[in-house]
């Protein structure tokens, strides 16, 4: 019999099916990997072996380590295939696969991260944990094979305790990701004490948060603004500042593109990971945006436009509306960030000795890189502003600023025309709300109308595609062309929560009320879905999920902002922006108990609590509602005027004359804003109104008493 004819056909290498981009990527393995699901976990039960669960993603270098030294090797592949029924899963994918996954990690060997592999029993429970490991051993880890072959004769010869063992992590991880404790009362103290810790552990030589590797942490950076804003806290301005600030001259930040990579593994910002998340740049261009906002510095703004324009250029759809997840770090294993570095000779070839001269000081591009795997690599980063390279060489700084800027456009486009890092075009619905919201306020301050227009299509996008009353959301909006059609995956907590906030943000923005229609309506799913009626707050997965394998048996309510803001948070957040509008008191029930259910215990997540303290917040702080009626320029001034200082408890909506009428307004505008003295002539003469909660001011028809009024309503307020 032949090696095909003994082959059961189920086992095979099954990923020619996947639609994700990360598991075709792997589809010609010798290794059988079967995509996450029911037929992979019969396959198991039948043949009584072990899982080997490997958890990435299309952007992780050490993923693509794993893959080449191991899954590419075929003498592995048969130790692999002989021993276990391998499962591949895309964490981007299944984000509530990987959550379960990474607290066994946590749970096992203290460590988390990507790739994740662990061993499961037949039925998905883990007994083993780990992330990289190499083929051989090295960096003091024990290879890969040797520790298959040492868990597969585990699995035959100490059944029963492997067993016992698995039982005990899966019940470890239930209560981990459950647990929560109801602390004395909900008070700004609580928001205080978050600030504290992050103001503590600020690095005021290099901004961030920490030592190395640094991480942004964009919900931290919010939250010091905000609180910088209210209260004149000035240890708050300076960590929320300088670290924008170190950041944006990093080499974090891509010097010719725009945009961020993931992380810095140095406390400078220096040498980063090299691959860019859509999340992060929609994260860092709020900071960046509410920032400008609220401390008026042109820097902040250019950044700011700077992610908008890269991620213009390499993360959206712009024909139908939708923002890509990723770009990868690396063309191949055998380079380390080499598209996004240069050596001294790779810039001289490409710039005029004049051009050179300014720029290798400026960027710092000498001899002698950053790169280990290549001394001669440079990452480009700032060392000096226009103004101090200026002096230190004795030029005018404008024609200083024009040679620099020669020099970059040279240097991009000579980037360009290396071989590009991967894009995975595919549409995560949560992410893309992020972005949404993210382009909405930049257009809104920055008074950039293409960033709004795209933003909207986005939305609408997403609500024609991946949403519907009757089935719910899906986390997928959209995969990158591959033959076949792609299964459904539903939304999780993360992926409503995130798109509540993008509607509300498209109403303000617009002063349509179908978006705040489908607030209410993605809202009132999200509470049927995933809310604990029982213990408070949600479930980051529906209570009838139809997938419970493996560790989705376990029970989450995420609290920790990781990297993306903590669902629960974020669900809170949206109910009570709802609430302010729509008059619906259970939404705010709801939020409140939600925040109540997690008080005792958000203290310790320090960093990680950002979007807790900032959805805290709009719960003890009363909603300041700016609303401007009118049309041309005056209205424009008013509206600039509003958007002036970032505050998490305002919101600004420019309404045309006739969105005030009460046929297109929320439930709660309707009660005050038909009624307002001068209304009938806002088409000419444009005014605003400010309410603090249910009291409002008289209209202000001048910028200035805007300004007056506005900072009258936040000025102080302590709950």
């Amino acid at each position: 019999m032949s090696d095909s004819q003994s082959v059961l056909p189920q086992q095979r290498n099954t990923l020619d099916h996947a639609a994700s981009s990360y598991l075709r990527s792997a589809m010609h393995q010798p290794v059988y990997w079967q995509e996450w699901g029911q037929p992979a976990f019969d396959l198991a039960a039948q043949l009584e072996k072990p899982i080997l669960l490997d958890v990435g993603a299309v952007w992780c270098h050490w993923c693509h380590v794993m893959d080449r030294e191991s899954y590419e090797d075929e003498t592995l592949a048969r130790t692999i295939n002989e021993h276990f029924v391998p499962i591949k899963v895309d964490r981007d994918e299944r984000p509530d696969v990987d959550a379960r996954y990474q607290a066994a990690v946590q749970a096992i060997s203290g460590q988390g991260g990507w790739p994740l592999t662990a061993i499961l029993t037949p039925d998905g429970k883990p007994f083993f944990a780990g992330t990289y490991f190499p083929r051989e051993d090295r960096y003091g880890r024990p290879g890969f094979e040797r520790v298959l072959l040492t868990l597969a004769q585990a699995w035959t010869t100490r059944r029963t305790e492997v067993l016992e063992s698995a039982s005990s992590v899966i019940a470890a991880i239930e209560h981990g990701e459950t647990f929560s404790a109801r602390g004395a009362g909900l008070s700004l103290t609580i928001v205080d004490k978050l600030v504290q810790s992050a103001v503590g552990q600020f690095d005021p030589r290099n901004g961030g948060f920490g030592s190395q590797p640094k991480f942004p942490h964009p919900a931290v950076l919010d939250l010091l603004i905000d609180v910088a804003a209210r209260t004149g806290n000035e240890a708050a301005k300076d960590a929320a500042t300088v670290t924008l600030r170190k950041m944006a001259w990093g080499g974090v930040c891509d010097q010719l593109a725009g945009g961020f990579h993931r992380y810095s593994v140095d406390e400078r910002w220096i040498v980063p990971h090299f691959e860019k998340m859509l999340y992060d740049n929609a994260g860092l261009l709020g900071n960046y945006v509410h920032a400008f906002q609220t401390f008026v510095d042109p820097e902040f703004a250019a950044v700011a436009r700077d992610i908008v324009s890269w991620m213009n250029e390499w993360l959206t759809d712009q024909q139908r509306g939708g923002f890509y997840a990723s770009q990868d770090a690396d063309i191949s294993l055998d380079d380390d960030g080499d598209y996004f570095t240069w050596t001294r000779e790779e810039a001289a070839a490409v710039l005029t000795s004049d051009e050179l001269a300014v720029a290798e000081l400026y960027y710092d591009i000498g001899d002698l890189g950053d790169m280990h795997h290549n001394p001669q690599k440079n990452v480009l980063y700032r060392r000096f502003s226009v103004p101090e390279l200026a002096q230190r060489l004795q030029r005018d700084p404008a024609a200083v600023e024009r040679i620099l800027e020669s020099a970059r456009q040279k240097l991009y486009a000579a980037r360009l025309q290396r071989p590009t890092p991967f894009v995975d075009k595919t549409l995560y619905t949560g992410w893309n709300a992020m972005a949404i919201s993210a382009y909405l306020d930049a257009a809104r301050v920055l008074d950039l109308d293409p960033p709004r227009v795209f933003a909207l299509r986005t939305l609408d996008r997403i609500l024609r595609e991946a949403w519907s009353e009757r089935i719910g959301l899906l986390h997928v909006i959209a995969y990158p062309e591959q033959p076949g059609a792609a299964k459904p995956v539903a939304g999780v907590l993360d992926d409503y929560a995130l798109l509540i906030h993008a509607c509300i943000d498209a109403w303000q923005a617009t002063g349509d009320l179908n978006y705040h229609h489908s607030a209410m309506q993605i809202a009132e799913r999200m509470i049927e879905l995933f809310h604990d009626a029982e213990g408070g707050g949600f479930f980051d997965t529906a209570k009838d999920a139809a997938d419970k394998l493996g560790a989705l048996v376990a029970r989450r309510k995420p609290m920790q902002d990781s990297p993306t803001p903590a669902g629960n948070s974020t669900a809170a957040a949206a109910l009570l922006r709802l609430e302010a509008l729509s008059g619906r008191s259970v939404f705010r029930e709801k939020a409140e108990d939600t925040l109540a259910a997690l008080a005792g215990v958000i203290e310790h997540y320090g960093l990680y609590a950002g979007s807790y303290a900032l959805a805290l917040e709009r719960l003890l702080l009363p909603p300041v509602q700016v609303v401007i009626v009118g049309e041309g320029e005056a209205a424009r001034q008013l509206a600039a005027m509003a958007n002036a200082r970032f505050a998490v408890n305002k919101a600004v909506v420019v309404l045309t004359p006739h969105q005030a009428l009460p046929a297109h307004l929320p439930p709660v505008l309707q009660e005050t804003l038909p009624h307002l003295p001068g209304l009938e002539s806002a088409a000419t003469h444009p005014l605003a109104l400010v309410c603090r909660g249910t009291t409002c001011l008289p209209p202000a028809a001048s910028a200035e008493q805007l300004l007056e009024q506005i900072n009258f309503e936040l000025q102080g307020q302590d709950g």
